[in-house]
């Protein structure tokens, strides 16, 4: 079973924080029940077995069907792809009661932002925050206590730290050396958490305003490296919904182009895996008129068929953008939270200027993405990379609590993770003229088929099987995969099921 850290707010916030807004919550008459004072028991042993006896009941009618002329107001778009009967009506960890009154299971935590799956019990001290009169809207000048807090435990997770360690953590505050993570800045998603490292990239080639100096590489039309596709191109990146991210993956290429030709930037793809491919561009477009600006990816690509990032390459990437002054940007959206330790870079080796966290971390209770950088790209001033929501304090807890959860428990997540793999890759050479392979790494995981319609059949096949998973059929370059992606707490029993449904959909 699952460790269950056992907490009350002042285990996880301090005593005197608790007790101090207690009493300014008495001065303005509210009073406090002492319930919110209370220990949470994070993920309690009779919650884990109940959780278990649910398997058994995955795609049955469980609940009266809830049905509805409602279909809001959505876009052409959203309208084609909505599957209302999947809507949630409730969920419980692993599971969610669609409004077809069946359950079903989280194959892939709602799209990637569920951890802890839903109503974790560990989450409950956001409502005694709320109820011990914790406001959640705060503003950049203003950040709460809480998102203090949570930016000083994300920065001893990223150095490896134990939270209990503050000594180190002094020298890694004061620390301006490169590749030490020691800021943050808090942001909505994860969209704009990468736009703030793509603009303290192009901080090193553009002035933000005319208050700033010179920059080091005026002059010189700045070289984004991102990942390429099978067929060279840039659709296996994905780094966010702002314009020039999404120009970095072949969205609006006649925009694009006009600005290549005007000499404003330069968006280069580099072949998966391939550290030749990377060293010959590397020392192409580090000559004048080009300088790389930076080097953008995620390890596991979720948006191009789970492919994963060997740490071979990676690492000896790392070391070409180092030596060619060349920022690294490593983008957790997907991968944080589902590995030993909260951040995949480090398992990795890695030691990345620029590392952006969402999804993973608040737990799908709120919206809230961070990025984490160094003394050295620390270059805008507030207003270059704010947001006004940022820094919300619940959305802060969020993380708090789940980082309590994951760092009781990282070996059980790391073998969880490996059981699943070993499943997956067992029912690829039992299916082995179905299933082109698997890829991925842990929970993060994909299957590869031989053909777009092999694909969409199989997961149809999961989805009628009430089990949440995707087919990735929007890119025209992109691997036939169905993604899956289960939570953290998805115990062994769990993952057994999940194989099995693989299996008998394959059958």
């Amino acid at each position: 079973m699952f460790e269950s850290p056992k907490m009350s707010l002042s285990d996880v916030l301090g005593r005197d924080y608790v007790e101090t807004v207690a009493r300014a919550s008495a001065f303005l008459g509210e009073p406090i029940d002492a319930g919110v004072l209370e220990k949470v028991d994070f993920y309690p042993e009779e919650r884990q077995r109940r959780s278990l006896a649910l398997l058994s009941e995955v795609g049955k009618p469980v609940s009266v069907p809830f049905s509805t002329d409602m279909k809001g107001a959505p876009t052409n778009a959203f309208a084609r792809a909505a599957h209302p009967e999947a809507s949630p009506l409730t969920g419980l960890d692993c599971y969610r009661v669609g409004e077809s009154g069946k359950l079903y299971l989280l194959g892939k935590s709602e799209h990637y932002h569920t951890p802890l799956g839903h109503r974790f019990c560990g989450y409950r001290l956001i409502d005694k925050a709320r109820a011990l009169g914790v406001c959640n809207a705060t503003h950049n000048n203003t950040r709460g206590y809480i998102t203090r807090l949570a930016e000083y435990r994300l920065i001893q997770a990223a150095n490896g730290l134990r939270f209990d360690e503050d000594e180190p953590m002094k020298t890694i505050l004061a620390s301006e050396q490169p590749h030490v993570l020691n800021r943050v800045i808090n942001l909505e998603t994860g969209s704009l958490a990468v736009e703030a490292g793509v603009k303290m990239m192009l901080h090193r080639f553009y002035r933000l305003d005319e208050s700033f100096p010179e920059p080091k590489y005026a002059g010189r039309i700045p070289v984004f490296f991102v990942m390429a596709d099978e067929k060279g191109g840039r659709e296996a990146n994905y780094h966010g919904t702002t314009v020039i991210t999404q120009t970095m993956r072949g969205l609006w290429p006649a925009y694009a182009d006009k600005l290549e030709e005007a000499g404003l930037y330069k968006v280069v793809s580099v072949r998966i895996n391939d550290v030749d491919d990377f060293r010959e561009k590397i020392g192409r477009y580090n000559r004048a008129p080009y300088k790389t600006a930076g080097f953008l990816h995620e390890i596991i690509l979720m948006n191009y068929g789970g492919i994963r990032l060997t740490r071979e390459f990676l690492q000896a990437a790392y070391e070409l953008c180092r030596a060619s002054d060349t920022p690294t940007l490593v983008d957790e959206i997907q991968s944080c939270m589902w590995y030993e330790g909260m951040f995949l870079f480090r398992l990795y080796g890695l030691e990345p200027d620029f590392a952006i966290v969402g999804k993973g971390f608040p737990g799908g209770e709120y919206p809230a993405s961070k990025i984490l950088t160094t003394a050295e790209m620390d270059t805008l001033n507030q207003f270059g990379a704010l947001v006004t929501n940022g820094q919300e304090e619940l959305a802060s807890l969020a993380y708090l609590v789940t980082m309590h959860f994951s760092a009781a428990n990282g070996p059980l997540i790391a073998q969880l993770g490996k059981h699943f793999e070993n499943g997956l890759a067992e029912l690829a050479r039992r299916h082995a003229g179905k299933v082109a392979r698997t890829e991925g790494l842990g929970h993060l995981a994909a299957i590869h088929f031989h053909s777009l319609d092999e694909a969409k059949a199989f997961a149809g096949a999961l989805n009628a099987r009430c089990v949440d998973a995707s087919a990735q059929i929007y890119k025209r370059n992109c691997p036939p995969a169905v993604l899956l992606k289960p939570p953290i707490i998805a115990s062994r029993e769990v993952l057994d099921a999940l194989l099995g449904i693989l299996d008998d959909c394959l059958s």
